[in-house]
């Protein structure tokens, strides 16, 4: 079996044109003719509406502010990210020796590009129907619940009150740097205790690469009490 072989048995579903779902696998650090950025811009709107119909359907009490906040949960480069690696996809991405070296198949960011492009080349190609039906079985066995307590934990708060009861001290963030043209500028963050680094992560915004920075420094805080 090989490689588009094993993605598709994950998925549920097999392509009729191989040359669309290597487009979608392909990186642009590649060098090839293609790459997957244009499948990307198409999939992102896929999955918007996908999901946004899937909170609507499943929260028939909720009101519009608490299905924005979960969406906006789901549909972000971690959400994405996340559904990407239920399916290995990592494995199976087009890169360039350089970005393989640079643990290009574990980068959030470049999982969830890859993920668009994936459902934006199932939609071209089986339509909204077959996309829907492959993204809501992964959300559904990713995902155990879906609500607006468990997708939406501020981490930022809760490093906030387990420093502030272990330590006596609150943390302090550090902007470290950003890369990337305005408009897919990465950001790269630290946060410290006591002035010493704790951990660091990297985000499309500052906010939520505090909030992933946060995340890997509470994993790290409650690991060390055990």
């Amino acid at each position: 079996m090989d490689k588009i072989q094993a993605l598709e048995e994950k998925l549920g579903y097999r392509f009729r044109d191989r040359k669309l779902i290597v487009e979608a696998l392909t990186h642009k650090s590649y060098k090839k003719p293609y790459n997957n950025e244009r499948l990307e811009f198409l999939g992102d709107a896929v999955l918007d509406l996908i999901v946004g119909e899937f909170l609507f359907h499943k929260f028939p009490d909720s009101d519009e502010g608490v299905l924005s906040k979960i969406r906006a949960s789901l549909v972000n480069e971690s959400g994405f990210a996340t559904l990407a690696r239920a399916i290995d996809l990592g494995r199976y991405i087009y890169l360039s020796p350089a970005e393989e070296n640079n643990n290009g198949r574990q980068k959030p960011s470049l999982l969830s590009n890859a993920f668009e492009a994936v459902i934006g080349a199932i939609y071209l190609e089986a339509g909204l129907e077959t996309s829907r039906d492959i993204v809501v079985r992964l959300l559904d066995s990713t995902y155990p619940v879906i609500d607006l307590d468990t997708l939406c934990r501020d981490y930022k708060t809760a490093l906030q009150e387990l420093t502030q009861a272990s330590h006596g001290v609150t943390p302090d963030y550090q902007l470290l740097g950003s890369r990337g043209p305005d408009h897919r500028k990465e950001f790269e963050v630290a946060v410290l205790l006591g002035g010493e680094t704790i951990a660091t992560a990297k985000g499309h915004s500052k906010k939520s690469a505090q909030q992933k920075a946060a995340e890997i420094a509470l994993k790290k805080l409650k690991e060390t009490k055990r």
